[in-house]
């Protein structure tokens, strides 16, 4: 049987290697933290992933913690401008589900362990040789030669600075910053935008009844949203800079890029983890079945497309002005016809 390595024990990862336990064949998965990640990290999980997922035969367990995010609403300091229903569309599966990361990482481990697989914590990848095979890789100071190896680690990946990629793209300049936060008392579930001032924005995102996440533009999540909340425990702040940007190549030789090691943008919409996932499903589905030099064209393809509606819409927010103002007046009419209510509620969700 081909020996065959995962770096990285996020949803990437854990996505291939149950994927691949899926097609019958048994990966290593090696990830350099000592314990599992407790960070919530991505929330949102779009209908592609779940159709993964109930491949995988974790859909349920998913779907049992998840909330569904029922509408999206824009307020401005004045109040609520605007309100868009998410969950018009009459195919139930067609939804938009919130789910922090670390329970998402928790029920695809567990799946793995009911299949024989466990991640191999405190196993850090130090460097990868010879690509085009035998892969020779060091785990631990321990150079071992595998069939075939994937890069999910991330935006700082070892295996794709081994390789000599660089990701192509830039930095945004400003810092951004989350706060996860419990509430005093329980919420419909709903995201919100909050526009403040001229370009600074805050998105509300539920992760269940009484728990948030914001995410926003500015160094400081909390104080830019104000005092519209009532904060019964903040469990997590932190600043971030954003990345946009795309490696040329998805794959060398054996080895293969998946998740942040092959591209980064912005959290506006949501999908970075999705896009993880589905990089990881499509690399294990064609590792299976000898189609694997098509990945590389197929998910750059796929990456370029979701990075383009992220930074779209990033800027029709966070640019401020006329364009801010423009992308308010479109979601008004939209959100006043319910038929291009349904149709924009399910691209948001299906894009």
């Amino acid at each position: 049987m081909a020996r065959i390595l995962i770096v990285g024990g996020g949803p990437t990862g854990l996505t291939a290697a149950l994927a691949l336990c899926h097609h019958g064949l048994r990966p290593r998965i090696v990830e350099k933290r000592t314990t599992p990640s407790p960070l919530s990290r991505a929330v949102g999980i779009l209908p592609s992933s779940m159709e993964i997922f109930d491949r995988l035969g974790v859909g349920k367990q998913i779907r049992d913690r998840a909330v569904v995010i029922e509408r999206m609403e824009v307020h401005r300091e004045g109040g609520k401008v605007l309100e868009l229903p998410l969950a018009l569309d009459p195919d139930p599966d067609v939804r938009l589900l919130s789910l922090p990361q670390d329970e998402t990482e928790a029920i695809l481990a567990e799946a793995l362990a009911e299949r024989g697989i466990q991640v191999e914590y405190a196993a850090a990848c130090e460097g990868l040789d010879n690509p085009d095979g035998p892969v020779e890789v060091t785990i631990n100071g321990i150079a071992e030669t595998f069939d075939e190896v994937l890069g999910a680690d991330g935006s700082h990946s070892v295996v794709r600075e081994a390789l000599g990629i660089v990701a192509e793209g830039f930095d945004l300049p400003e810092d951004w910053s989350i706060a996860d936060l419990d509430l005093a008392e329980p919420i419909d579930p709903h995201a919100e935008i909050h526009l403040r001032g001229s370009h600074a924005v805050v998105f509300m995102v539920p992760m269940d009844t009484a728990r948030v996440r914001l995410v926003s533009n500015t160094s400081d999540a909390l104080a830019t949203m104000g005092d519209g909340l009532d904060v019964a425990n903040i469990r997590r702040t932190g600043e971030f800079r954003i990345s946009v940007r795309q490696v040329p190549t998805y794959r060398v030789g054996h080895v293969a890029l998946a998740g942040d090691a092959a591209h980064q943008h912005s959290p506006v919409g949501g999908r970075g983890m999705n896009l993880g996932i589905a990089d990881a499903a499509e690399w294990a589905e064609r590792l299976a079945d000898g189609t694997l030099e098509g990945y590389g064209a197929s998910r750059h393809a796929a990456g370029r497309h979701t990075i383009g509606l992220s930074e779209s819409g990033r800027k029709a927010f966070l640019t401020g002005g006329l364009r801010r103002s423009l992308s308010l007046q479109v979601l008004k009419i939209v959100s006043a016809v319910p038929p291009l209510a349904r149709r924009v509620a399910r691209r948001v969700i299906l894009a």
